[in-house]
């Protein structure tokens, strides 16, 4: 907190900060005997009437009178990294996107608008990276009958807690109606200890996802734009485990590597053979693939509540960089993709 030269804390914000990241503090129990106070740590995305609202690195809004503030300072944009590769969340936005790729897109100003017949929000969202070449308002009227025209509801994807998100487009959003329906972490760390794992000599590598691999894969009846979306990415890799004739594969995963990055999805194991080093398997095969083709670092994307997949992760050096979220349009039903879940948002 903020400290004076008389050794008294001080708000040191002002309504002219929105956009920039702060540290407050407040008291939470104004009045009561032994006053308590809570810190909060966010970008400062309004000052109105008297009410700061404050979006947090997970995206929730923490909404705290002016009147109970007693310190408050500018903080910078992000804690530096303690460990992993060093990366801006605009790359691992464009790497993300390249790996997931949607069989339609279009360009309003610097914004993708993105569509593969609804298999997954991350192909049906529109990426907001840069300026749309509109006013706000206007180039969400232009999204959504963008996206009325393909028979879609409209989703934009944004991300908070890392320097250059977008807290404050959230905002707004969220102040236009746009009900925020999904929010994961993207996470990365080196590939070389995912590579080191022992195992992975029974997994097969295919450049194709055969029959076998889509009888493991969460989504059932794919249909021939999914297998487009899943093809698609600069270099493509699905891993498989075989199960016993006849029997779906006891594990599968995919790997796209673009560059200096490998990217981790639909890494699934048979309901009965989980905590046996399946999944491990499936990441250090497509792991020493990757670095074979020159890949150094590794991202994914694991869901805020899937505490198994966020220990196996962290055990292998990996560590959240940023939360992503979709938001979707007002006056619409919530997306019903069955299975849906982790990377494959």
């Amino acid at each position: 907190m903020e400290i004076s030269a008389t050794g008294r804390l001080e708000v040191r914000i002002t309504a002219a900060d929105v956009g920039k990241r702060v540290s407050v503090r407040r008291l939470s129990e104004p009045g009561a005997p032994g006053e308590k106070f809570t810190d909060t740590v966010g970008v400062l995305t309004s000052w109105n009437d008297g009410v700061l609202l404050i979006t947090q690195k997970n995206g929730e809004v923490v909404q705290i009178p002016e009147s109970s503030l007693v310190a408050g300072k500018v903080v910078p944009a992000a804690p530096a990294r303690r460990r992993g590769p060093a990366a801006s969340y605009e790359e691992l936005a464009r790497v993300a996107a390249r790996a997931w790729p949607p069989v339609r897109s279009e360009r309003l100003g610097e914004w993708e608008l993105r569509a593969a017949g609804g298999f997954t929000r991350r192909a049906n969202s529109v990426l907001p990276l840069g300026d749309p070449g509109l006013p706000l308002d206007e180039a969400l009227v232009a999204v959504r009958r963008w996206y009325r025209e393909r028979g879609l509801p409209a989703y934009i994807q944004t991300a908070t807690g890392a320097e250059g998100t977008q807290e404050l487009l959230c905002a707004e959003l969220e102040r236009r109606g746009w009900v925020r329906e999904v929010t994961a972490e993207l996470w990365i760390g080196a590939l070389a200890p995912v590579a080191d794992r022992a195992g992975g000599s029974g997994v097969v590598l295919s450049r194709t996802a055969d029959e076998a691999w889509l009888a493991r894969y969460q989504r059932k009846g794919v249909s021939e734009v999914a297998l487009k979306v899943l093809a698609g990415g600069p270099s493509v890799w699905f891993a498989t485990v075989p199960g016993a004739p006849g029997q779906a594969p006891t594990a599968i995963g995919r790997c796209v590597v673009d560059g200096r990055w490998a990217s981790f999805a639909a890494v699934e194991v048979d309901p009965g053979q989980r905590r046996r080093g399946l999944a491990t398997e499936v990441m250090a095969a497509l792991a020493r693939q990757a670095l074979d083709e020159g890949a150094s670092a590794a991202w994914l994307q694991v869901e805020t509540d899937n505490a198994g997949a966020r220990a196996l992760y962290a055990g292998m050096g990996f560590a959240p960089h940023h939360t992503y979220h979709h938001y979707r349009e007002p006056g619409t039903n919530p997306g019903t993709e069955p299975g849906t879940s982790g990377a494959d948002r």
